[in-house]
């Protein structure tokens, strides 16, 4: 019988994106472009030149992977620019067969004395909203043939900052010169959380997680537990950057001081060595204790295997990474890109890495996949959310069946 076409069935397939930052998505000649029109210097006006020397395919460390968010967030303190690049996003991402995306962003990177922490938020809501409503017109769509796009946002805070991030950022720590800025961080935490709520429920946007991005190791979740705790009474979603360039500490920290409900990365969970415990055998229980937890919890990891590979360089073949481990466990994970543009991917393109490197069946990628969907952060009420993912298990059925039946019929007309 003549094999299914992979490529084609991964890009037809109905998938999501719970991980993917807004900033590190843009398409790069929107980037030129933007830059240009805004008179914001680039190391190259090309995208040949920025490929090169900025957005690449192997980075040496982590700062060198974050150099390109210097640019990307200079051009997006304007909310026309936001607006187009949240639309471009959303449709990037239908483009290859994503029904359902959580894009996250640093509203206090993007935030002037013109354009306040609301008035980002709103701007980016324009853009999605705008790339939805085009989207679900279309006639598979609108006629019910096929499960409609649909997206959530995730406000993201910083473990960490200088003045040198953000105009926002320069005026907070100008504000609070008398304290010690580990002391200030937590406040900014609070003011992004606070202002989510607040365009949540004044201005209805769309906002349903609260995120914590940054230099983890040094710079703990649990000093930000104030802001956790504001988005826990307002019923805001909660997920972390854990696990990413520290171990279990930071991932126990992320669930029970930080109640998150899913984990960005967790891609150290299995790293006992990490445990600051007195035995091996001690630090391996509580390393297992913390991953059964999590597996029976049902807490999401929300895993990103190129941008791990690009960030992490002990992952030099990724067979090696931990996602192996997380599936014999049985775990619940997503696969998402973390950048679009940072990390040179796609949605496609992170599930055909996945599939070479951990061989599952397509049962389990099935499972794996509508994960996505379960676990996510969707606004809808929680019927019909359910009845959104039937409507996308029956889509993946019917387009995994057709592409059995194109097979069988390939194989009997040769």
């Amino acid at each position: 019988m003549k094999t299914i076409d992979r490529s084609k069935l991964i890009k037809a397939i109905p998938k999501t994106d719970l991980h993917v930052h807004l900033d590190g998505s843009l398409r790069v000649g929107t980037l030129i472009t933007l830059a240009k029109a805004q008179k914001l210097p680039l190391p190259s006006e090309t995208e040949t030149g920025l490929r090169e020397l900025v957005f690449k395919d192997r980075y040496a460390n982590l700062e060198e992977y974050l150099r390109g968010f210097a640019y990307t967030c200079a051009v997006l303190r304007d909310p026309e620019a936001l607006e187009q690049v949240a639309y471009e996003l959303a449709w990037d991402n239908f483009n290859e067969g994503v029904r359902y995306m959580e894009p996250r962003f640093a509203p206090q990177l993007n935030a002037t004395d013109q354009m306040d922490l609301v008035g980002v938020l709103a701007a980016v809501n324009r853009g999605l909203h705008k790339a939805k409503s085009e989207i679900n017109r279309q006639k598979e769509i609108a006629d019910g043939t096929e499960p409609p796009f649909d997206y959530a946002i995730i406000g993201c805070a910083m473990r960490k900052f200088s003045a040198g991030f953000s105009p926002y950022f320069s005026q907070f720590l100008a504000s609070h010169r008398y304290r010690d800025p580990t002391q200030v961080y937590p406040l900014a935490s609070l003011e992004l959380v606070e202002s989510l709520v607040a365009a949540r429920d004044v201005e209805g946007i769309p906002i349903t997680g609260f995120d914590l991005a940054g230099e983890e190791r040094g710079w703990p979740a649990n000093v930000h537990r104030e802001a956790y705790a504001f988005a826990q009474y307002h019923f805001l979603k909660k997920t972390v950057h854990a696990g990413e360039a520290y171990g279990p500490p930071s991932i126990f920290q992320a669930i029970t001081e930080c109640h998150a409900n899913r984990i960005g990365h967790g891609t150290h969970l299995f790293a006992s060595e990490l445990v600051d415990l007195p035995s091996p055998e001690t630090r391996q229980q509580y390393t297992d204790a913390l991953a059964e937890y999590i597996s029976s919890r049902r807490i999401t990891i929300e895993v990103c295997l190129t941008s791990n590979q690009q960030t992490i360089p002990t992952i030099t073949d990724l067979k090696e990474h931990p996602v192996g481990e997380m599936i014999a466990r049985r775990m619940s994970i997503s696969i998402c890109t973390d950048n679009r543009l940072v990390s040179n991917t796609t949605v496609c393109n992170e599930i055909e890495k996945f599939l070479q490197a951990f061989p599952v069946s397509n049962l389990e990628l099935k499972n794996i996949i509508i994960y996505g969907f379960k676990r996510s952060f969707s606004s809808m009420p929680y019927p019909q959310k359910r009845a959104y993912v039937h409507r996308i298990i029956e889509y993946y059925e019917k387009v995994e069946r057709q592409f059995k039946e194109k097979a069988a019929h390939d194989s009997a007309s040769n």
